[in-house]
């Protein structure tokens, strides 16, 4: 199925029902006075998140979204039918803005997690709203309020722990194959991977964390050369980075540290947050070079960066270096939740 995070669709909330105007007509009651009934409300448009679904795709073909009209009134002081709510199901994830005021609504991150994205209007009211000691018989009766109408832009932003960056060919793509059960597809061609791919990293039973594979950038990625500026935003949310270098580029001219500072350059360029966010590096196909060169290399590479976060030496391909790495990782997000459960618990003192 094809990845699609990006969909523009247009919402319509029910109109409400009119109110009526009537009277109370029976034998032997002569003056039975006004019992027009009230409008229905209209029907609301409703999105909610939903696990099931990982892509946009559904909302390429279908773009526009009615809830139902509230019914009118009618005599008898009996109040028109409600409109039926429309529901959306959107993937886990979503973000929702509205184009007009280019205002962010809300943002789904959870299952089942529901967001009113168009009200329904309200029900007009009756005549016998409208009656009093000095009108006895109003024939005055309101209509529905409309629902509201919205454009929404939709934007999926993965939700990931660990985001992967690096140049196309960096191995990404083989290292989430090396630690989960994705299957990111694998080429000796950049831009084998065209779409984010999520894989879950399984510890123990009730240990796991997921990393995402997002398309590899190059110099220009945040100005929209490449395919890195669709996906840069899917990196947003994941708590951890890891910059995978290729420590042995097969042309002999790639200079890995200009590789690391042109990723942080584009980091800087979409979202200078990003460059705050924990960020490790990972050499990648360390298994091409001679054991007594890797370490090395790397360090050559830490001293010219002045790399003060962790670092690591692997072989994505060999599945070499990649357990201990995952074992960090695992450990890292544990004293996260670790420090914010102590924090809340200070906060309940």
């Amino acid at each position: 199925m094809k990845f699609v995070d990006e969909a523009l669709i247009h919402v319509y909330a029910g109109n409400g029902g009119n109110g009526c105007v009537g009277f109370r007509r029976e034998k032997y009651i002569p003056f039975g006075g006004p019992d027009g009934g009230d409008g229905g409300s209209g029907g609301s448009v409703w999105l909610v998140a939903d696990e099931g679904i990982n892509t946009l795709v559904d909302f390429r073909h279908q773009r526009v979204y009615r809830a139902q009209r509230g019914e009118n009134g009618m005599g008898r002081q009996m109040a028109g039918k409600g409109g039926e709510d429309t529901v959306i199901r959107v993937p886990v994830g979503t973000v929702v803005i509205n184009t007009a005021t280019a205002e962010e609504i809300g943002d789904l991150t959870t299952h089942g997690q529901r967001l009113l994205v168009a009200q329904g209007g309200h029900g007009g009211l009756g005549n016998i709203h409208f009656k009093s000691s000095v009108n006895r018989s109003p024939r005055k009766s309101t209509p529905g309020s409309p629902g509201e109408e919205r454009e929404l832009k939709l934007e999926l932003k993965v939700l990931a722990d660990v985001g992967l960056l690096g140049f196309p060919n960096a191995g990404k793509s083989t290292l989430v194959r090396a630690v989960s059960a994705a299957t990111p597809k694998v080429a000796d061609y950049p831009f084998t991977t065209l779409q984010p791919h999520l894989g879950v990293v399984r510890i123990e039973t009730d240990r796991s964390f997921v990393i995402a594979d997002i398309p590899g950038l190059i110099e220009g990625a945040a100005e929209g050369a490449g395919l890195g500026i669709q996906f840069l935003k899917h990196v947003a949310r994941t708590r951890l980075l890891l910059h995978v270098v290729d420590i042995a580029p097969l042309d002999g001219i790639t200079d890995p540290v200009a590789e690391v500072r042109a990723i942080e350059a584009e980091l800087k360029g979409f979202d200078k947050s990003l460059l705050k966010r924990p960020r490790w590096l990972v050499f990648n196909k360390v298994d091409l070079l001679a054991p007594e060169e890797r370490e090395k290399t790397a360090r050559a590479i830490v001293r010219a960066l002045k790399w003060k976060q962790p670092w690591y030496m692997v072989s994505a391909i060999a599945r070499e270096g990649t357990w201990p790495l995952c074992l960090d990782i695992q450990r890292f997000f544990d004293e996260q939740k670790l420090a914010a459960a102590e924090a809340a618990r200070e906060q309940g003192a």
